[in-house]
C-alpha cells in the first residue's frame, strides 16, 4: 500500500444536481479518498466548502450512516432542531433511516474543510430532500436519477 498526498487526488467540482439546486452547493470541490485506495464497503470524501455555499440540499438517507468531521473552518449544521456551529474538530454523525434531514452552510468568510464518511448502501440507498421538490433513488438500470417527489423527473 502507499500512502497517498491528499491534495493531489483528482477534485471533483460538479454536481448531479439538477438546477436550480447545483448552483447552491458550487463550486465545492471534494476528492474521493476512499476511492483513491479501491474502498468498497465505506466511502471518504475531502470536501472544501467556500464561503456562501451549502453541503446538500438537507436530506437523509434510507440505508446510509453519514459521519462528518470538521478540520478548517465553520459550518453551521441544519436539522429540524434548528442551527448548530461546528468548528475544527468538531464531529456529527447520521443514521440510516434517521428522519431528521440534515445540511451544512458555510456562512463564514474562509473555506470550511472536511471528511465525510459513509457506508456505501448505493444498491438500495434513498434520499429524501425535506425542503425542496428533490428526490433521488437508483432507476430500473441501476443509475443514480433525481426526481420531483412526485416521480416526475426533471
Amino acid at each position: 500500500m502507499i500512502a497517498k498526498q491528499a491534495s493531489a487526488l483528482p477534485a471533483y467540482t460538479r454536481s448531479g444536481y439538477p438546477e436550480p439546486f447545483a448552483a447552491r452547493v458550487l463550486p465545492r470541490e471534494k476528492r474521493k479518498l476512499g476511492d483513491a485506495f479501491g474502498l468498497t464497503r465505506f466511502g471518504v470524501n475531502l470536501t472544501t466548502l467556500p464561503p456562501g455555499r451549502e453541503s446538500s440540499m438537507r436530506h437523509w438517507h434510507s440505508d446510509e450512516d453519514e459521519l462528518v468531521y470538521v478540520l478548517e473552518g465553520e459550518l453551521v449544521l441544519v436539522t429540524d432542531a434548528g442551527e448548530e456551529t461546528l468548528r475544527s474538530g468538531m464531529v456529527v454523525g447520521f443514521k440510516a433511516g434517521d428522519r431528521n434531514g440534515h445540511q451544512f452552510v458555510n456562512r463564514g468568510t474562509q473555506p470550511a474543510v472536511y471528511l465525510e464518511v459513509g457506508n456505501r448502501a448505493e444498491a438500495s440507498d434513498l434520499v429524501t430532500y425535506v425542503d425542496v421538490d428533490l428526490a433521488l433513488a437508483r432507476d430500473a438500470r441501476g443509475d443514480w436519477r433525481y426526481t420531483h417527489k412526485d416521480g416526475a423527473p426533471y
